[in-house]
């Protein structure tokens, strides 16, 4: 099974983004056409004569980010931000078929108590541990999160698992912003009330969030999640901006606040919280599903309704023939 991310739809709608067209990626040798498709977990159904770690018939979720092994990044322990990063689905062959092979050392085995719906987030899960941990949530610090979307509700349960005294969720959809609240939200703010920033600034002792996290991946958000930083605040983009954008530098300057990206993620330190949060019930991926199709009509159900502004949350690909259960 696998979820269409925003990164399938925009590669699909305005790409090639991320996928290398003119030579192939560096690390995995290939380039387009390449099948889409990061957020996804299967059943082995046959293994390397080298693979001694896995079997037929076990079901696994791959870490998707691939690491060169040997960079300085690499050797320091710092897969994620390899100097050769590239991802399946983008970089290389990914989730979107029948069968795909993935490297056997980079995958987990998942517990069998776990529903596919969960299995198929790891992934997306795994990118709101990362943030989380980024942005250094305190026990008992209050954070936001701007964008209700899949990301930003899995960062919203991450960041409560993790300690947080209260999260709020900024989010012009209606059922996005009900979904917020049923999953942990403090309270799920409609951006187009003209006065929710202040209304922000006063639930956090009149001084801001101690962290803030963007997710919304549209231009102006990151200004905004600057603004509405408390002073020494925190802020993590995880939103993904194709395009220059502005940014109130002095206010990061005079408030002294932090500001950092966050998107890649890595099998030692990511991938096994991720499947423990989602194992545990702590996250609860399963309520951001939204649609399940087969794949003969992913693109009918699956790229074209993933339209801006619109009610879906995450669409799930299963096999052709029947949308999986």
């Amino acid at each position: 099974m696998c979820g269409i991310c925003g990164t399938d739809v925009e590669e699909y709608r305005h790409g090639p983004v991320l996928i290398p067209t003119h030579q192939p990626h560096p690390l995995t040798g290939q380039a387009a056409p390449l099948t889409l498709g990061h957020e996804f977990w299967g059943t082995v159904v046959e293994v390397g004569p080298d693979v001694t770690n896995l079997s037929q018939g076990d079901r696994v979720a791959p870490e998707v980010c691939l690491a060169c092994g040997s960079c300085a990044y690499c050797s320091s322990g710092e897969p994620a931000r390899c100097r050769l990063w590239a991802t399946l689905g983008l970089h290389a062959n990914g989730g979107l078929a029948e069968y795909v092979a993935v490297p056997a050392a980079t995958c987990i085995r998942l517990p069998e108590s776990m529903e596919g719906d969960e299995a198929a987030l790891v992934e997306p899960t795994e990118v709101a541990v990362r943030a989380v941990r980024s942005s250094g949530l305190r026990l008992g610090e209050r954070a936001v999160v701007i964008g209700g979307g899949a990301i930003g509700l899995l960062v919203l349960q991450t960041a409560r698992a993790a300690g947080a005294r209260a999260v709020y969720v900024v989010e012009p959809g209606p059922r996005r912003r009900e979904l917020a609240r049923a999953l942990g939200a403090e309270a799920a703010i409609d951006p187009a009330d003209r006065a929710w920033q202040d209304e922000l600034t006063e639930r956090c002792d009149g001084l801001g969030p101690d962290v803030v996290l963007e997710c919304a991946g549209v231009p102006g958000a990151a200004d905004t999640a600057v603004a509405i930083a408390r002073k020494g605040g925190r802020i993590v983009l995880v939103g993904i901006v194709n395009e220059p954008v502005p940014m109130r530098l002095l206010e990061i300057t005079l408030g002294e606040k932090h500001v950092l990206g966050s998107v890649q993620h890595d099998s030692d330190h990511d991938l096994p919280a991720a499947v423990n949060l989602l194992a545990t019930g702590r996250v609860r991926a399963g309520a951001l599903v939204t649609a399940r199709i087969p794949l003969d009509r992913v693109v009918e159900d699956g790229f074209e309704a993933l339209t801006p502004g619109g009610d879906q949350v995450k669409i799930l690909v299963g096999p052709s023939g029947s949308p999986p259960r």
